[in-house]
């Protein structure tokens, strides 16, 4: 700029120091000074780097290889990766003068970097769209410090600090890492264990547990003694399982809960932690996966002054999140809510929660008579598992209250004669039961990437299609995997239902005694579609593969 007449020589300097003591880039400390518009700054350096240049606001950020950069590097070095062609990677820099930037993007991402030069103040406002994209705030990508973490509402917890396992920085930054990759990647569970030999890390993403890494075996002690701590747990304790829960607040308007099981193994402690985000369940009963007739079945059951709803499948089927659906349309100022869980997994405001707390006499059965001392409107039971609990919810939904709740059993048919072994009279069932929805969760197709499929006409019959279904008139796509779904050929997923409204028919099998056969039968007279029919709509709905349906239904 000196040798070109734009600025001076004691300018130049000046500004070079002013930015040294502000520490921050020689471009962002002129743009201040307004000795020069961004535009004109990024057309000079273009032509004198002979960098190609490019306007920000063109460009989709949906499109930015989110995984090859860390939202804390683009904030502080301002750069930001664009996009990826075999081996190389074009990054949006506002000084490519700055050699030392684009050598470290090259030594974390591994590939050869060819820096775009863009205008510094569009290169801002797209990494602060990019890190909000990430579910991060820039004010919380730090390093050095702690992660923001608040357990249940009662403040952060006291650090152990004459204890080593957990006053340990280099853990403390890895942990943090390990959460925020996790949230940003939309995985439900994390996986901690440790072997004889090597200690691993999980993620379940989309139903499909993939090891992320293998950290040194030394720290197994340091990372469960330091989730232990933030969770409130016993550190000293290690010969018996415990429970727990941390919240991690990324921004005002947004925290994720973690649930935390810690397992005492051979070789250590394995933890598994459960993330929690209550946005799912603000996202609509539209977005859960359910036909237009079975989501009609499952309102109108709800608005229903009493009665009971069962929601049944194996864990992790989004059980409870369907729950909350329900619970979320339902929680209007004129009623009274009141749930018992164990633990509560999502907190919802109006709606009285209570965690089941076995040791100290707070059991399902307990909570339930106590709800009804509460004049309460809706009853939410987090899992019938025995007759007393099973009697209870019974008779409340019989003295009008609508009570819903969950099963652990394989179809919606099966439900009843569960109730019917645990001892509950089969009137009593008649009586109160009036919906029953059964529910799996499968894999979506990545958008980006699915293909269309041949499948044999042999094999589509003998998956459960009927003639109907070989016309033609639709096409399966099958996965192939590409970088937006990390080679799985899946991305996101949702749910496959079977919604049983009980019919009168039903009733009086039911008052007869009859078994899951006879009333699987009766629901398909009615026309109620069973959870691999469901699975074949959305196969021919090109939403998910046929491959996918048969792996989690029974036909």
């Amino acid at each position: 700029m000196v040798q070109h007449g734009l600025l001076s020589e004691y300018d130049a300097e000046t500004l070079q120091g002013q930015a040294q003591a502000a520490n921050i880039g020689f471009v962002e400390q002129m743009l201040l000074s307004k000795r020069m518009t961004a535009m004109q700054v990024a057309m000079f350096a273009s032509r004198a780097f002979g960098t190609p240049m490019m306007d920000l606001n063109g460009f989709d950020i949906d499109h930015i290889e989110k995984d090859l950069i860390d939202a804390r590097l683009a904030a502080s070095r301002r750069a930001l990766p664009l996009h990826k062609r075999g081996n190389r990677l074009f990054v949006a820099v506002s000084d490519p003068a700055n050699l030392q930037v684009l050598d470290e993007v090259r030594f974390k991402t591994n590939l050869v970097v060819d820096a775009v030069v863009v205008e510094d103040d569009k290169l801002a406002q797209t990494i602060a769209k990019f890190t909000e994209t990430t579910g991060q705030k820039l004010s919380n990508l730090v390093s050095d410090e702690d992660l923001e973490i608040e357990v249940d509402a009662g403040g952060r917890p006291a650090e152990d600090e004459a204890n080593p396992d957990v006053d340990d920085a280099p853990v403390v930054r890895y942990l943090q890492k390990i959460l925020v990759d996790a949230i940003s990647a939309g995985v439900s569970d994390i996986h901690f264990e440790p072997y004889e030999k090597f200690y691993r890390i999980r993620y379940r993403l989309d139903g499909q547990l993939m090891e992320i890494a293998q950290p040194p075996l030394a720290i197994k002690d340091k990372m469960a003694s330091r989730i232990k701590v933030i969770s409130k747990l016993d550190i000293s304790e290690k010969r018996v399982p415990q429970d727990g829960r941390m919240k991690l607040v990324l921004s005002k308007n947004r925290a994720i809960d973690f649930r935390v099981s810690t397992l005492p193994t051979l070789y250590g402690e394995k933890l598994v932690l459960r993330i929690l985000d209550a946005a799912g369940v603000k996202l609509g009963i539209e977005a859960l996966g359910y036909e237009p007739e079975q989501q009609q079945l499952l309102l109108s059951a709800i608005k229903r002054p009493y009665g009971m709803m069962l929601v049944t499948g194996p864990t992790g089927s989004g059980k409870t999140v369907s729950l909350y659906t329900c619970l979320n349309i339902l929680n209007q100022p004129g009623v009274n809510i009141a749930t018992a869980e164990d633990p509560a997994e999502i907190q919802l405001a109006g709606v009285n929660q209570v965690n089941v707390h076995e040791k100290a006499g707070l059991t399902f059965a307990t909570a339930l008579r106590a709800f009804l001392r509460q004049d309460p409107d809706i009853i939410m039971v987090g899992e019938i598992r025995d007759l007393e609990t099973a009697d209870i919810a019974v008779k409340a939904a019989q003295t009008g209250h609508l009570v819903l709740s969950t099963l652990h059993t394989n179809d919606a048919p099966a439900t009843l004669m569960r109730l019917l072994n645990m001892g509950v009279a089969p009137f009593n069932i008649a009586s109160s039961v009036i919906l029953i929805t059964a529910q799996r969760l499968a894999r979506k197709l990545c958008t980006q990437c699915k293909r269309p499929e041949d499948i044999p006409p042999e094999a589509l019959l003998q998956a459960g299609f009927g003639e109907e279904g070989l016309d033609g008139s639709w096409q399966a796509f099958g996965p192939t995997g590409c970088d937006a779904c990390k080679g799985t050929g899946y991305k996101g997923r949702m749910g496959i239902y079977e919604v049983m409204p009980i019919s009168d028919e039903m009733r009086q099998l039911i008052m007869r005694s009859a078994n899951a056969l006879d009333i699987a039968d009766q629901s398909q007279k009615e026309g109620v579609k069973n959870l691999r029919q469901s699975g074949l709509l959305k196969v021919k709905q090109a939403v998910t593969s046929l491959e996918e349906v048969e792996a989690i239904t029974n036909e």
